[in-house]
């Protein structure tokens, strides 16, 4: 077991969702970095899609009533084990009684604390993540609060530390220029290039859900009233003030305002690890160009990932 002694500003079970579910009105949730997620899950020897901790902009601290294997991953939250120290990207053994701090980001939102064996939560609709809008999923479908008792998989004893090269982390590190395809609605905004000018900055109000911006609004071309209809994951929305909402991964499934680009999904983790304030271009490119880069992303993390 776990006992989180301190649950951080929100912290969250997390595995890679549960996607194909837009129908029934559940959007996919899911690890906000799943690229982070899937290498601390091998650092841990995990499937790349066992559930895990999911840190954001505060972290939590636990306690582990027995040894263990664990590896953090995402941003830097400046961890420690029992006041010691933790690398980011590398596997830490945890002793009985040990305690893991994490504290404030020093970089992105989201961290990934991924512990051998997983982190054990009844599945719905076969996914452990937690989807906080319905309150399913993860742990009693909530973020995590002080006295709560996680369980975890048994250790293996014949899986040894191992870490990452030096310069995996920056392979992926967070993109501030976003990379965009038009959407079929494009043309129905007087000047959708203003999306591309920019900057834009991420607000307060952004969530798990979707990410405001502030910066140049877009003005829709009058069509009287759009019929609702399903919404993507990365869809840039456009409501009647103009103001961009980037839809995360606990969107809504349908929606009834114009979208004029979609993030590509190369650039997904990326979303995940913005802050409030931060600032954020957009990149248009074509269809074929964003397959390219998706396919090279995935190729290069199975590379990393078949090499630790």
């Amino acid at each position: 077991m776990i006992q989180v002694r301190a649950p951080g500003m929100f912290t969250t079970v997390q595995d890679l969702g549960r996607p194909g579910y837009g129908p029934l009105g559940v959007s996919q949730s899911g690890a906000a970095d799943p690229i982070a997620m899937r290498i601390g899950n091998r650092l841990v020897g995990n499937a790349p899609g066992a559930a895990v901790l999911e840190m954001t902009l505060l972290g939590g601290t636990f306690v582990f009533e027995a040894e263990s294997l664990v590896a953090l991953a995402g941003s830097d939250f400046g961890a420690t084990l029992d006041g010691e120290p933790v690398d980011l990207w590398h596997t830490c053994p945890v002793r009985a009684g040990q305690t893991l701090k994490a504290g404030p980001t020093r970089s992105g939102a989201r961290c990934y604390l991924c512990v051998h064996g997983g982190i054990l939560v009844p599945l719905f609709l076969g996914s452990a993540s937690t989807h906080i809008l319905s309150g399913l999923g993860g742990f009693e479908g909530r973020a995590l609060r002080k006295g709560d008792l996680l369980r975890i998989g048994a250790i293996d004893g014949a899986y040894q530390p191992v870490g990452v090269k030096l310069d995996v982390p920056a392979k992926f590190a967070s993109r501030k220029v976003l990379r965009v395809t038009a959407s079929t609605q494009w043309d129905w905004f007087q000047k959708p290039e203003v999306l591309l000018a920019g900057p834009y900055r991420v607000t307060e109000e952004s969530n798990r859900m979707g990410l405001r911006l502030e910066g140049a609004p877009l003005q829709a071309i009058g069509r009287g009233h759009m019929i609702t209809e399903g919404v993507a994951l990365g869809a840039i929305q456009i409501p009647a003030e103009g103001r961009p909402i980037i839809l995360f991964v606990e969107q809504q499934t349908t929606g009834g305002y114009p979208k004029v680009a979609n993030i590509i999904s190369a650039d997904l983790p990326s979303v995940g690890q913005l802050r409030p304030r931060d600032e954020i271009r957009f990149e248009l490119i074509s269809f074929a160009e964003a397959r390219r880069l998706i396919c090279e992303q995935e190729a290069e993390l199975l590379h990393i990932i078949g090499g630790i």
